[in-house]
Protein backbone atom coordinates (compact mmCIF):
# COMPACT_ATOMS: atom_id res chain seq x y z
CA UNK A 1 0.00 0.00 0.00
CA UNK A 2 1.23 3.63 -0.98
CA UNK A 3 0.20 6.71 1.27
CA UNK A 4 0.41 9.90 0.47
CA UNK A 5 0.58 12.23 3.73
CA UNK A 6 1.19 15.79 4.59
CA UNK A 7 4.38 15.53 6.73
CA UNK A 8 3.10 18.34 8.97
CA UNK A 9 0.81 15.76 10.38
CA UNK A 10 2.64 14.12 13.79
CA UNK A 11 3.18 10.53 14.60
CA UNK A 12 2.92 9.78 10.97
CA UNK A 13 5.54 7.76 10.61
CA UNK A 14 4.40 5.80 13.94
CA UNK A 15 0.84 5.89 12.41
CA UNK A 16 0.47 5.15 9.07
CA UNK A 17 3.68 4.20 8.66
CA UNK A 18 2.82 0.68 10.06
CA UNK A 19 0.33 0.38 6.94
CA UNK A 20 2.83 0.51 3.91
CA UNK A 21 5.04 3.07 1.93
CA UNK A 22 4.61 6.60 3.00
CA UNK A 23 5.71 9.47 0.84
CA UNK A 24 5.61 12.75 2.82
CA UNK A 25 5.02 16.23 1.15
CA UNK A 26 5.99 19.04 2.35
CA UNK A 27 3.54 22.15 0.49
CA UNK A 28 0.26 22.81 0.59
CA UNK A 29 -0.37 21.29 -3.01
CA UNK A 30 0.56 17.67 -3.31
CA UNK A 31 3.19 16.84 -6.44
CA UNK A 32 0.71 14.89 -8.12
CA UNK A 33 2.89 12.53 -10.11
CA UNK A 34 3.62 10.67 -6.18
CA UNK A 35 -0.25 10.30 -6.61
CA UNK A 36 -0.50 8.33 -9.88
CA UNK A 37 -0.02 4.65 -8.08
CA UNK A 38 -1.02 5.50 -4.15
CA UNK A 39 -4.05 4.06 -2.81
CA UNK A 40 -4.59 6.88 -0.13
CA UNK A 41 -4.34 10.34 0.53
CA UNK A 42 -3.80 12.51 3.97
CA UNK A 43 -4.06 15.70 3.94
CA UNK A 44 -4.81 19.08 6.23
CA UNK A 45 -6.99 21.75 5.76
CA UNK A 46 -4.51 23.86 3.56
CA UNK A 47 -4.56 21.69 0.99
CA UNK A 48 -7.27 21.53 -1.65
CA UNK A 49 -8.15 17.95 -2.73
CA UNK A 50 -10.05 17.97 -6.04
CA UNK A 51 -9.98 16.76 -9.84
CA UNK A 52 -6.87 18.57 -10.54
CA UNK A 53 -5.04 16.11 -8.20
CA UNK A 54 -6.30 13.07 -7.87
CA UNK A 55 -7.19 12.99 -12.31
CA UNK A 56 -5.60 9.46 -13.10
CA UNK A 57 -4.45 8.99 -9.65
CA UNK A 58 -5.35 5.42 -8.26
CA UNK A 59 -6.31 6.69 -4.73
CA UNK A 60 -9.41 5.06 -3.44
CA UNK A 61 -9.36 7.20 -0.24
CA UNK A 62 -9.08 10.24 1.00
CA UNK A 63 -8.74 11.48 4.93
CA UNK A 64 -8.68 14.75 6.44
CA UNK A 65 -6.82 15.24 10.05
CA UNK A 66 -9.05 18.60 10.22
CA UNK A 67 -13.10 18.67 11.62
CA UNK A 68 -14.06 20.33 8.23
CA UNK A 69 -14.16 19.09 4.59
CA UNK A 70 -14.65 22.60 2.43
CA UNK A 71 -10.99 21.65 1.68
CA UNK A 72 -12.55 18.42 -0.11
CA UNK A 73 -14.55 18.43 -3.20
CA UNK A 74 -16.95 16.12 -1.91
CA UNK A 75 -18.77 15.80 -5.30
CA UNK A 76 -15.89 14.68 -6.96
CA UNK A 77 -14.64 12.27 -4.71
CA UNK A 78 -18.15 10.86 -4.61
CA UNK A 79 -18.36 10.50 -8.67
CA UNK A 80 -15.06 8.82 -8.16
CA UNK A 81 -16.37 6.41 -5.60
CA UNK A 82 -12.99 7.40 -3.74
CA UNK A 83 -14.07 7.12 0.17
CA UNK A 84 -13.71 9.99 2.44
CA UNK A 85 -12.40 10.34 6.03
CA UNK A 86 -12.53 13.44 8.44
CA UNK A 87 -11.84 14.03 12.54
CA UNK A 88 -15.27 15.68 13.02
CA UNK A 89 -14.89 16.83 16.21
CA UNK A 90 -11.38 15.75 16.97
CA UNK A 91 -10.51 19.21 18.07
CA UNK A 92 -13.80 20.30 20.19
CA UNK A 93 -12.39 20.60 23.12
CA UNK A 94 -9.49 22.25 22.34
CA UNK A 95 -10.85 24.58 20.26
CA UNK A 96 -13.24 25.52 23.37
CA UNK A 97 -10.66 25.75 25.49
CA UNK A 98 -8.66 28.71 23.48
CA UNK A 99 -12.35 30.26 23.33
CA UNK A 100 -12.19 30.25 27.29
CA UNK A 101 -8.50 31.30 27.37
CA UNK A 102 -9.03 34.17 25.11
CA UNK A 103 -12.07 35.36 26.92
CA UNK A 104 -9.91 34.98 30.24
CA UNK A 105 -7.44 37.13 28.20
CA UNK A 106 -9.52 40.33 27.39
CA UNK A 107 -12.27 40.96 30.05
CA UNK A 108 -8.59 41.40 32.00
CA UNK A 109 -7.33 43.94 29.25
CA UNK A 110 -11.14 45.82 29.20
CA UNK A 111 -11.70 45.11 33.35
CA UNK A 112 -14.79 43.23 32.25
CA UNK A 113 -16.29 40.90 34.54
CA UNK A 114 -17.29 37.92 32.43
CA UNK A 115 -20.29 36.79 34.81
CA UNK A 116 -21.77 40.00 33.74
CA UNK A 117 -21.63 39.34 30.42
CA UNK A 118 -24.19 37.38 28.00
CA UNK A 119 -22.15 35.04 25.54
CA UNK A 120 -24.16 33.94 22.18
CA UNK A 121 -22.71 30.57 20.41
CA UNK A 122 -23.59 30.96 17.02
CA UNK A 123 -23.57 27.11 15.45
CA UNK A 124 -23.75 24.66 18.30
CA UNK A 125 -21.81 21.30 16.82
CA UNK A 126 -19.02 19.57 18.07
CA UNK A 127 -17.37 22.58 18.96
CA UNK A 128 -19.84 25.08 20.31
CA UNK A 129 -21.55 22.70 22.70
CA UNK A 130 -18.79 22.55 24.13
CA UNK A 131 -18.04 26.20 24.07
CA UNK A 132 -21.38 26.32 25.67
CA UNK A 133 -20.95 23.96 28.88
CA UNK A 134 -17.53 26.01 29.88
CA UNK A 135 -19.14 29.54 29.27
CA UNK A 136 -21.55 28.28 31.98
CA UNK A 137 -18.96 27.25 34.36
CA UNK A 138 -17.33 30.80 34.09
CA UNK A 139 -21.09 31.82 35.43
CA UNK A 140 -21.92 33.97 32.09
CA UNK A 141 -25.67 34.10 30.30
CA UNK A 142 -25.78 31.92 27.12
CA UNK A 143 -27.58 32.11 24.46
CA UNK A 144 -27.44 29.62 21.37
CA UNK A 145 -27.93 30.09 17.98
CA UNK A 146 -28.02 27.48 14.95
CA UNK A 147 -31.17 27.76 12.83
CA UNK A 148 -30.46 24.83 10.84
CA UNK A 149 -30.41 22.63 14.27
CA UNK A 150 -33.77 24.39 15.45
CA UNK A 151 -35.34 23.75 12.08
CA UNK A 152 -33.86 20.26 12.24
CA UNK A 153 -35.51 19.80 16.02
CA UNK A 154 -37.95 22.22 16.65
CA UNK A 155 -36.17 22.77 19.86
CA UNK A 156 -36.71 26.43 21.35
CA UNK A 157 -33.66 27.08 22.91
CA UNK A 158 -32.33 27.73 19.66
CA UNK A 159 -32.81 31.03 19.13
CA UNK A 160 -32.21 33.75 15.72
CA UNK A 161 -29.18 35.41 14.66
CA UNK A 162 -30.80 38.24 15.13
CA UNK A 163 -31.15 38.01 18.81
CA UNK A 164 -27.54 36.31 18.65
CA UNK A 165 -26.39 40.12 17.55
CA UNK A 166 -28.01 41.18 21.26
CA UNK A 167 -24.90 39.38 23.57
CA UNK A 168 -21.59 41.44 24.26
CA UNK A 169 -19.95 38.43 23.26
CA UNK A 170 -20.28 36.46 20.01
CA UNK A 171 -18.48 33.47 19.16
CA UNK A 172 -18.58 31.25 15.62
CA UNK A 173 -18.48 28.11 15.21
CA UNK A 174 -19.92 27.10 11.85
CA UNK A 175 -18.53 25.44 9.22
CA UNK A 176 -17.88 27.15 5.28
CA UNK A 177 -20.33 26.68 3.17
CA UNK A 178 -21.39 29.32 0.60
CA UNK A 179 -24.78 27.60 -0.92
CA UNK A 180 -28.20 26.33 0.76
CA UNK A 181 -30.77 28.27 3.22
CA UNK A 182 -27.99 29.27 5.80
CA UNK A 183 -24.87 29.99 4.24
CA UNK A 184 -21.46 31.46 6.53
CA UNK A 185 -19.06 32.89 3.80
CA UNK A 186 -19.45 35.97 4.68
CA UNK A 187 -22.17 35.72 7.22
CA UNK A 188 -20.18 38.68 9.76
CA UNK A 189 -20.62 41.69 6.72
CA UNK A 190 -20.90 45.52 7.16
CA UNK A 191 -24.54 45.04 7.33
CA UNK A 192 -24.60 42.35 10.11
CA UNK A 193 -21.68 44.90 11.74
CA UNK A 194 -23.88 47.87 11.35
CA UNK A 195 -26.66 46.64 13.46
CA UNK A 196 -24.22 45.56 16.43
CA UNK A 197 -23.86 47.64 19.74
CA UNK A 198 -20.32 49.47 20.27
CA UNK A 199 -19.71 47.02 22.95
CA UNK A 200 -19.84 44.30 21.15
CA UNK A 201 -16.77 41.73 20.67
CA UNK A 202 -16.56 39.15 18.17
CA UNK A 203 -14.72 35.75 18.10
CA UNK A 204 -13.69 33.70 15.29
CA UNK A 205 -12.23 30.71 15.52
CA UNK A 206 -14.10 28.59 12.73
CA UNK A 207 -12.74 29.65 8.76
CA UNK A 208 -11.56 33.00 8.03
CA UNK A 209 -14.02 33.63 5.06
CA UNK A 210 -17.04 33.62 7.73
CA UNK A 211 -15.83 36.95 8.62
CA UNK A 212 -15.29 39.70 5.53
CA UNK A 213 -12.41 40.79 6.85
CA UNK A 214 -11.99 44.14 4.83
CA UNK A 215 -15.71 45.25 7.01
CA UNK A 216 -14.54 43.94 10.20
CA UNK A 217 -11.43 46.17 10.01
CA UNK A 218 -13.53 49.14 8.56
CA UNK A 219 -15.79 48.12 11.55
CA UNK A 220 -12.84 47.98 14.10
CA UNK A 221 -10.83 51.29 12.73
CA UNK A 222 -14.61 53.10 13.01
CA UNK A 223 -14.92 51.72 16.87
CA UNK A 224 -18.01 50.52 15.30
CA UNK A 225 -17.43 47.20 17.91
CA UNK A 226 -15.46 47.32 20.54
CA UNK A 227 -13.54 44.46 20.24
CA UNK A 228 -12.04 41.11 17.96
CA UNK A 229 -10.61 37.85 18.58
CA UNK A 230 -9.43 35.84 15.12
CA UNK A 231 -7.55 32.70 15.18
CA UNK A 232 -8.47 32.01 10.89
CA UNK A 233 -8.09 34.72 8.26
CA UNK A 234 -9.37 35.21 4.74
CA UNK A 235 -6.51 34.15 2.06
CA UNK A 236 -4.66 32.29 4.82
CA UNK A 237 -1.20 32.75 4.40
CA UNK A 238 -1.36 35.91 3.34
CA UNK A 239 -3.53 37.66 6.04
CA UNK A 240 -4.10 41.26 6.58
CA UNK A 241 -1.79 42.39 8.69
CA UNK A 242 -3.58 45.61 8.81
CA UNK A 243 -6.69 44.29 10.64
CA UNK A 244 -4.08 41.93 12.79
CA UNK A 245 -2.97 45.83 13.82
CA UNK A 246 -6.97 46.22 15.11
CA UNK A 247 -7.83 42.82 16.76
CA UNK A 248 -7.57 42.19 20.18
CA UNK A 249 -5.67 38.66 20.06
CA UNK A 250 -4.60 36.95 16.82
CA UNK A 251 -3.31 33.95 16.34
CA UNK A 252 -2.24 31.67 13.55
CA UNK A 253 -5.23 29.14 12.93
CA UNK A 254 -4.07 26.94 16.21
CA UNK A 255 -7.17 26.99 18.74
CA UNK A 256 -7.61 23.31 17.84
CA UNK A 257 -3.90 22.47 17.74
CA UNK A 258 -3.44 20.51 21.03
CA UNK A 259 -1.99 17.43 21.64
CA UNK A 260 -4.82 15.63 22.60
CA UNK A 261 -6.91 16.85 19.43
CA UNK A 262 -4.35 16.26 17.08
CA UNK A 263 -3.81 12.33 18.01
CA UNK A 264 -7.23 11.63 18.17
CA UNK A 265 -7.55 13.03 14.67
CA UNK A 266 -5.11 10.76 13.60
CA UNK A 267 -6.38 8.25 14.94
CA UNK A 268 -9.70 8.31 13.42
CA UNK A 269 -8.04 9.02 9.72
CA UNK A 270 -5.94 6.28 10.51
CA UNK A 271 -8.79 3.93 11.89
CA UNK A 272 -10.78 4.79 9.14
CA UNK A 273 -8.40 3.92 6.20
CA UNK A 274 -7.43 0.26 8.17
CA UNK A 275 -11.05 -0.11 7.78
CA UNK A 276 -12.02 0.43 4.64
CA UNK A 277 -8.55 -1.79 2.98
CA UNK A 278 -9.56 -4.39 6.09
CA UNK A 279 -6.00 -3.52 7.76
CA UNK A 280 -5.44 -4.39 11.49
CA UNK A 281 -5.45 -0.92 13.48
CA UNK A 282 -1.90 -1.80 15.34
CA UNK A 283 -1.33 2.17 16.50
CA UNK A 284 -2.60 3.51 19.68
CA UNK A 285 -2.03 6.89 20.23
CA UNK A 286 -3.08 7.27 23.50
CA UNK A 287 0.68 6.23 24.66
CA UNK A 288 2.11 9.51 23.29
CA UNK A 289 0.19 11.61 25.94
CA UNK A 290 1.82 12.72 28.68
CA UNK A 291 1.01 11.98 32.16
CA UNK A 292 -0.76 14.59 34.78
CA UNK A 293 1.48 17.86 34.86
CA UNK A 294 1.18 20.32 38.29
CA UNK A 295 0.32 23.89 38.07
CA UNK A 296 -1.17 26.18 40.33
CA UNK A 297 -2.57 30.03 40.29
CA UNK A 298 -0.13 32.91 41.27
CA UNK A 299 0.54 33.95 44.69
CA UNK A 300 -2.29 36.08 46.14
CA UNK A 301 -4.88 35.60 42.74
CA UNK A 302 -8.14 34.91 43.82
CA UNK A 303 -11.19 34.66 42.05
CA UNK A 304 -11.13 35.02 38.21
CA UNK A 305 -8.00 36.59 38.52
CA UNK A 306 -6.85 32.99 39.80
CA UNK A 307 -8.81 31.28 37.49
CA UNK A 308 -7.03 33.47 34.66
CA UNK A 309 -3.38 32.61 35.60
CA UNK A 310 -4.14 28.69 35.61
CA UNK A 311 -6.09 28.84 32.28
CA UNK A 312 -3.47 30.75 30.57
CA UNK A 313 -0.95 28.97 32.23
CA UNK A 314 -2.64 25.56 30.45
CA UNK A 315 -3.31 27.81 27.07
CA UNK A 316 -0.79 31.15 26.32
CA UNK A 317 -2.50 32.68 23.62
CA UNK A 318 -0.98 35.55 23.98
CA UNK A 319 2.50 33.98 23.03
CA UNK A 320 0.56 33.09 20.14
CA UNK A 321 -0.35 36.41 19.52
CA UNK A 322 2.81 37.93 19.86
CA UNK A 323 4.64 35.54 17.73
CA UNK A 324 1.97 36.34 14.68
CA UNK A 325 2.42 39.92 15.22
CA UNK A 326 6.46 39.56 14.91
CA UNK A 327 5.64 39.11 11.20
CA UNK A 328 3.76 42.36 10.70
CA UNK A 329 6.88 43.65 9.61
CA UNK A 330 8.20 41.12 7.06
CA UNK A 331 7.64 40.93 3.28
CA UNK A 332 4.52 39.22 2.31
CA UNK A 333 5.93 36.46 1.07
CA UNK A 334 8.07 35.66 3.93
CA UNK A 335 5.02 36.38 6.36
CA UNK A 336 3.15 33.98 4.69
CA UNK A 337 5.41 31.26 5.07
CA UNK A 338 6.35 31.66 8.13
CA UNK A 339 2.35 32.10 9.26
CA UNK A 340 2.36 28.28 7.64
CA UNK A 341 5.72 27.74 10.08
CA UNK A 342 4.08 29.04 13.08
CA UNK A 343 0.73 27.13 11.92
CA UNK A 344 2.35 23.24 11.25
CA UNK A 345 5.05 23.22 13.78
CA UNK A 346 2.63 24.67 16.57
CA UNK A 347 4.14 23.57 20.17
CA UNK A 348 0.82 20.88 20.69
CA UNK A 349 -0.19 21.94 24.09
CA UNK A 350 -1.87 19.97 26.55
CA UNK A 351 -5.46 19.97 26.84
CA UNK A 352 -7.04 21.36 30.76
CA UNK A 353 -7.77 17.39 31.78
CA UNK A 354 -4.07 16.74 31.46
CA UNK A 355 -3.32 19.54 34.66
CA UNK A 356 -3.45 18.89 38.15
CA UNK A 357 -4.20 21.91 39.62
CA UNK A 358 -3.15 22.66 43.26
CA UNK A 359 -5.50 24.53 45.60
CA UNK A 360 -6.38 25.46 49.10
CA UNK A 361 -9.07 23.40 50.40
CA UNK A 362 -10.98 26.80 51.08
CA UNK A 363 -10.73 28.30 47.54
CA UNK A 364 -14.15 25.64 46.60
CA UNK A 365 -15.91 27.79 43.88
CA UNK A 366 -12.93 28.30 42.17
CA UNK A 367 -11.74 24.54 42.43
CA UNK A 368 -15.37 23.77 41.19
CA UNK A 369 -15.21 26.33 37.73
CA UNK A 370 -11.79 24.82 37.33
CA UNK A 371 -13.34 21.20 37.35
CA UNK A 372 -16.33 22.31 35.51
CA UNK A 373 -13.45 23.62 32.86
CA UNK A 374 -11.78 19.86 32.80
CA UNK A 375 -8.93 20.42 35.24
CA UNK A 376 -7.86 18.11 37.64
CA UNK A 377 -7.57 19.36 41.15
CA UNK A 378 -5.37 18.57 44.53
CA UNK A 379 -5.46 20.29 47.74
CA UNK A 380 -2.31 22.36 48.44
Amino acid sequence: MIVVLDESIPFWDESFGQVGEVRPFASRVVPRRALLDADALIVRTVTRVDASILDESSVRFVGTTSAGTDHLDLDYLQSRKIHVAAAAGSNANAVAEYVVAALLAFSERRSWRLKDKSLAIVGVGHVGSRVNSKARALGMEVILCDPPLREATGESCYRSYREALEADIITFHVPLTFEGRYPTWHMVNQSVLDHLAPRRLLLNTSRGPVFDNSDLKNALRNKKICGAILDVWEKEPVIDYELLDLVDIGTSHIAGSSLDAKIQAIAMVYEGLCRFFGLSATWNGHTSLPGPSPISPEPRQQGEDALRSVVLQACDILQDDAHLRELRTLAASDAAMIFDRLRNRYRLRSEFGRYVVALPQRDLELGQTLASLGFELSAS
